[in-house]
Order: structure tokens, then sequence, then C-alpha cells
């Protein structure tokens, strides 16, 4: 290799059969080897993933698949582990090698970046915020949100003390969101004043109206002033204040560690048979799957390993 020339890309996929062979004395000829293997042995492949990864967990698994039933098999029991601890994680890291932990731009060209520390304070906040309304591990906390930063602090801090996130945008009608919010009972709503799609803005404020008053189980509100960032509405939380706390108690907090397959988010099905049927995932395999397919499925690119 020419002095000063870039080393030769290699891809995840290929890194990972190396530590498999490394680390396992487990070598495959061909990606149709590797994949079978992860197919039929799916404990040696899933503790390979939690291993490469370097999951981190207070506790111990006792098993892989404890149960291998469809529905209600049973994966990692006893290990603990938290989406926003792992999101979370490599703050520093990231923050000192110059990296935003968010990027957006609006179709009105406003573009923002969020650092990871802010990333990571806004979470603390809110966070806090929610578990002084009385949240808890296990409650449903909705949300009717555009693909906006804010979504994502909100997301993070609800799962961080074991809310139960679920999302709907803000295009659907009171009614469709309804279908979905009131089968899942939510006790907070988060929603967004206005969005601004295809030129134009669009309030909201009477659809957010609607949703508190036809959602009994709702307790707090919150709401963000997208379209307007002094937005407020009777008996609605600010987002400002309920972000802006910058002290030591947002300086030490840290997600909580949850059983492996505690609720993470609710999703649905389309609701063309009938109403949308919620749907859970977990945190711990949702974690897993992740950085699976994100690390090692979707490398793609073009490379080169000699060996």
């Amino acid at each position: 290799m020419a002095e000063g020339a870039r080393p030769p890309y290699i891809p995840q996929i290929r890194l990972y059969q190396n530590w498999l062979r490394d680390e396992r004395a487990i070598a495959f000829d061909s990606y149709d080897a590797l994949w079978r293997w992860s197919t039929t042995e799916l404990d040696a492949f899933w503790q390979s993933v939690w291993d490469y990864f370097d999951l981190q967990s207070p506790t111990p698994h006792t098993a892989v698949l404890a149960r291998n039933t469809m529905p209600g098999a049973q994966w990692f029991p006893g290990a603990q582990v938290n989406y926003a601890r792992q999101a979370l994680r490599h703050v520093d890291a990231a923050h000192a090698a110059g990296l935003p932990a968010i990027i957006s731009r609006n179709e009105k060209g406003h573009h923002r970046e969020m650092s990871w520390p802010e990333l990571r304070r806004q979470v603390a906040s809110l966070a806090l915020h929610l578990k002084a309304q009385g949240v808890e591990p296990g409650d449903r906390v909705a949300a009717y949100l555009p693909n906006v930063p804010e979504a994502m602090v909100a997301f993070l801090a609800t799962v961080s003390i074991g809310g139960v996130w679920s999302i709907c945008a803000p295009d659907m009608g009171t009614h469709a969101v309804l279908d979905r919010f009131r089968q899942i009972e939510p006790k907070v709503l988060i929603g967004v004043d206005g969005v601004t799609y295809g030129g134009r803005d669009h309030d909201r404020t009477a659809v957010l109206a609607e949703l508190r008053e036809a959602l009994p189980s709702v307790q707090h509100a919150v709401l963000l002033g997208n379209l307007n960032a002094s937005a407020s509405m009777d008996g609605w939380a600010g987002w400002t204040s309920a972000t802006a706390r910058h002290d030591p108690d947002t300086a030490a907090f840290e997600p909580m560690w949850l059983p492996f397959d505690h609720p993470l988010w609710i999703v649905y099905s389309s609701g063309t048979t009938g109403l949308p049927k919620p749907i859970v995932h977990g945190h711990g395999g949702t974690v897993l799957v992740a950085l699976q397919l994100k690390v090692l499925h979707n490398d793609i690119g073009c490379s080169y390993e000699p060996n």
C-alpha cells in the first residue's frame, strides 16, 4: 500500500466473521453458511451478537432462548437492559469525536443539530418531569408528534424510566388516532401544535383538544410548540419548561435497568380488517436486532479484505 494511502474498507460482516473465527473457533466459507448457522443455531448466534456488541447487564442471563415456542418465546431471562441506556452509552466518546447526536432539516430549510450531551440533558430533564407526574414502569406515554428531534427526546425519556412508548403522526385525524390510543390507555399525551407540509402550516391544536377529551386515562399532557415556539393550551405543560432542567439531578440521571422483555413501544397493524391491532416490542430484542441489522446486515458497499 502506498505511504499515506487509506487502508481498504473492511465491512462489519467480515469483521464479525473474523471475530467468530478468533473468539469462537467458528469459520464459514460463504455468506450462505453464516446465514444458515444464524437461523439454525439460535442460542450460539444470538449469544455471539450479545458478546460482539458488548451488551451490558447488571445481572447475568440464565439462558439465551429459554422457551422456544411461538407465541411465547422467552429470550435472555435474567438479563436487564434499557434501549435508552444503550443509545446514550457512548455519549462522551461520540461528543469527543465531534459527532452530533441528531441532525434535522425541515422543508422550510431550518437546519438543527443537537449534541450528545444536550440530548442526554434533555432526556434526563423530561424523564424526571414524567416521573414527577407519576409515570411508572409499564405506563403508556402516547405521542402525536412529527419526525423532529423532540420526538427522539420524548421517546428516550419515556423508555428510560420504563414507560411504554407509542406514537402517531400528526397527519392522522382524531378518529384514526383514537382507534389506536384508546386501546392502550395512555397516562401521558405529548402533542405538537402543528406541522408544515407541502408548503403550508397545519394547525393541530383542535385535534389535540379532541384527543385529550376522548382519552380519560390521560393524567398529564405536554405541548410542543413547533409552528409557534410560545404555543400554549390550558391544562398542558410546555415542552420548553419540561426539558429545561440542568442541575445535579439531570447530571446524575441514568436510565433504569429493566427486564430483557420489558415493553419498549407499541406499534399497530394497518386496521384494514377492523381496529388496528397493537403490537408490543421489548427492549432487549429491539436492541439486539437493531444492532445486528444496522451494523452487520446493512453495512453495504464496495470492500476488499485479503484474508
